[in-house]
């Protein structure tokens, strides 16, 4: 038997005054009667029209179960390095499914200081991703697995549908390209940012690059210190996401942008200097990165509205490059693996902007080895 996880004590939210972003919130407890999906469908699309990221509460998922699972992201970090370097995947020809430890990237180039982000990724469970993982979280991957199959049935399933419905397609459209039974490529992630001295951080610009997700839709649970920006698409300001209690923070990716020409945005945003009364604690996050099928195409979906609106083309389209599929999409986006996919397919316009506010002093990726 497992031993207690024990409970999990969030930090104090912080006391600035930030210039937080104005989200939308999607109330799940109307989700279900042919009123409540109009209504909420209305108020995704606008969210995701214009800012990209908004908030779901009433989800089903007990706030227990949440902190059950950042519990379990602590216990995972508290082991010793040795011991989570086991379970380092193959990096450098673009797996990503289990550990990747911190200092891949430098942040200061004046003083070599390297980034502090370690990540632990947990792929579907649908027996096309294997996974080894150490006995703290082994010991308790039934619980895991449920918790993950909740994210589909009880708030991307929904979310899907209610896409779908602003767009005038059948409900089942979306959700019948992210079954969970079906190869893709989504993971649970937990995500620890450590602090730094107050010294370091007075040298920093940001902790993390702006930048897209690939996905479809990616959910951040609720956690306390504030480092999440947004940066808003008409204004080009960098706006602070706030941290709400009982709810989801969900953003739209490139791959239902692709899907839908450019429609549905898919948001810059990045990890920033926490404020000064959160400096001293650990960051650590908990999410979820829901992808279509790694063989769909990216073709622009044949919706009546983005046909009305002249949404027809997407980049791949529109410059009359091979179309690709989610796999090989998500594979071009990795350095080491752009001459392995979509071969003879210039996709340069794409990719020079998955990021979008390179550090001066920053470097890139190194070898987990260095």
């Amino acid at each position: 038997m497992a031993p207690e996880l024990g409970s999990y004590q969030f930090v104090q939210e912080t006391k600035e005054n930030l210039d937080w972003a104005d989200l939308i919130t999607l109330d799940l407890s109307k989700y279900g009667t042919p009123e409540g999906n109009k209504e909420l469908a209305k108020f995704l699309i606008d969210a995701i029209r214009e800012k990209g990221f908004f908030y779901v509460n009433n989800f089903n998922i007990s706030q227990e179960r949440v902190n059950r699972q950042f519990a379990l992201g602590r216990e995972f970090y508290e082991l010793s390095l040795e011991e989570k370097l086991k379970y380092v995947p193959d990096l450098d020809n673009g797996k990503f499914n289990g550990y990747t430890p911190a200092g891949r990237r430098i942040v200061d180039e004046a003083t070599g200081l390297r980034d502090r982000i370690e990540i632990y990724n947990i792929p579907k469970f649908n027996g096309y991703f294997p996974q080894e993982h150490p006995s703290v979280v082994q010991e308790r991957i039934a619980e895991v697995e449920e918790f993950a199959r909740a994210l589909h049935t009880e708030v991307l399933d929904p979310l899907f549908v209610l896409l779908a419905i602003a767009l005038e397609l059948p409900e089942d459209y979306f959700t019948n390209i992210h079954k969970y039974e079906v190869k893709s490529e989504d993971h649970l992630r937990y995500m620890k940012y450590s602090k730094y001295s107050p010294e370091e951080n007075a040298r920093m610009h940001h902790w993390g690059r702006g930048h897209t997700d690939l996905g479809s839709f990616t959910l951040l649970f609720r956690q306390p210190v504030a480092a999440l920006q947004i940066k808003d698409h008409s204004t080009g300001e960098w706006k602070w996401v706030k941290p709400q209690d009982g709810t989801l923070t969900v953003n739209a990716c490139d791959a239902l942008s692709f899907l839908t020409a450019g429609y549905v945005k898919s948001t810059i945003h990045r990890v920033t200097v926490p404020p000064k009364d959160q400096q001293h604690v650990d960051r650590l996050g908990l999410l979820y990165f829901s992808r279509p099928h790694n063989d769909i195409k990216l073709h622009t979906v044949k919706s009546p509205v983005l046909e009305r609106q002249g949404y027809t083309q997407n980049e791949f389209e529109a410059t009359g490059n091979p179309v690709p599929t989610v796999e090989e999409m998500a594979a071009y986006a990795q350095p080491e693996l752009r001459r392995q996919c979509v071969p003879n397919c210039d996709h340069s316009s794409w990719l020079q902007g998955k990021v979008y506010d390179e550090v001066p002093g920053s470097s890139p990726v190194v070898p987990v080895s260095a």
